[in-house]
């Protein structure tokens, strides 16, 4: 869910090769796999390591499931082709989908790949606060100026006037010592240790930002039709993710098969990164296991949105996830 210069998301490719399974789990189940296509938010990475690794290790295959992994890519509306049965699963953004709701389409988060998001502001070593960023430019994504643009305003004082376009190559903050540059802490750093340039990244959920990263999200239709197929699929995801963490080879060299422009330095990078944060076994993860969500958190969202106007207050803000299987699945983070 990258958005502009290094960011996410989202163009179809396809899937993996057998090469990388584990010997233990390439027997396949005695009953027929059942399909599913799984579209990501972007290009094969590491912010996706964990489903790689499911399929890179025969999980999927051993829950019952042939899962096509799909690439996302710019151009690419996931809803779109969600609704449109040309995939069975997407990751998706909470923002995105508290807003379908508004508009009566039927999605909902049945997961959040990770507790902690990844988005932020990435700034000169001296900066060590939003609030020391206030008069100066931030550049953004065209995207930011409906997610989390009417948060920093809200939030820290932040005008109108100190927003600029990101541009391209990060060339904008580069030339300008006392901006800032949005991104995610996985990528846009990277690029500027490539450049031997030192930053530092203030992360919007060190301050209250509310969302979770990457939702797993199906149709209303799909989960009706397919209910007794939600845990074992999401059970499968949340042990890749737990396996990956642990030793992300398989899911890496299927990541890299996948996405061959994705070299081992923006993986390690980003692993490391992920880590760090303990994106997925912050918060609630710890007790309730990998990919929980909770209603609170969800209402947290709604509530930003609804403050800054990027959502009526009439809207069934409930109907854009449900608990009902993520509940159930407990894959510990240890």
């Amino acid at each position: 869910m990258k958005t502009g210069l290094f960011s996410r998301r989202r163009m179809l490719a396809g899937a993996a090769s057998a090469a990388v399974a584990a010997p233990i789990l390439r027997a396949r189940p005695a009953r027929a796999a059942t399909k599913l296509r799984f579209l990501m938010n972007w290009f094969a990475e590491a912010e996706h390591g964990g489903f790689y690794q499911a399929k890179a290790t025969g999980l999927y295959e051993k829950a019952g499931f042939d899962v096509e992994l799909m690439q996302g890519g710019p151009q690419l509306n996931a809803v779109q082709l969600l609704l449109g049965g040309e995939a069975d699963v997407i990751l998706g953004y909470d923002l995105q989908l508290l807003s379908a709701v508004e508009k009566a389409l039927p999605l909902r988060a049945i997961a959040a790949s990770f507790q902690t998001d990844l988005q932020g502001l990435m700034t000169r070593p001296n900066v060590k606060s939003f609030a020391e960023l206030k008069g100066r430019k931030v550049y953004i994504a065209n995207s930011g100026y409906t997610t989390y643009w009417p948060w920093l305003k809200k939030k820290f004082n932040f005008t109108d006037e100190m927003a600029a376009p990101k541009g391209v190559g990060l060339q904008t903050f580069f030339a300008d010592p006392t901006s800032a540059a949005a991104g995610y802490i996985t990528a846009e750093p990277y690029y500027a240790k490539q450049r031997n340039e030192d930053v530092n990244f203030l992360l919007f959920s060190n301050d209250g930002w509310p969302t979770y990263t990457n939702p797993i999200v199906a149709s209303n239709d799909y989960l009706a039709r397919h209910k007794d197929l939600i845990r074992p699929f999401l059970t499968a995801s949340m042990e890749g993710w737990k396996s990956y963490m642990a030793d992300p080879t398989p899911g890496n060299n299927l990541i890299k098969q996948m996405n061959p422009k994705m070299d081992d330095g923006q993986i390690d990078f980003s692993l490391a990164r992920m880590r760090e944060i303990k994106t997925l076994e912050s918060g609630d993860a710890a007790k309730l296991g990998l990919g929980c969500m909770t209603q609170d958190r969800w209402r947290k969202t709604r509530d930003f949105m609804v403050e800054v106007n990027l959502l009526k207050p009439e809207t069934d803000w409930k109907q854009a996830f449900t608990t009902e299987f993520i509940d159930d699945v407990h894959v510990m983070p240890t």
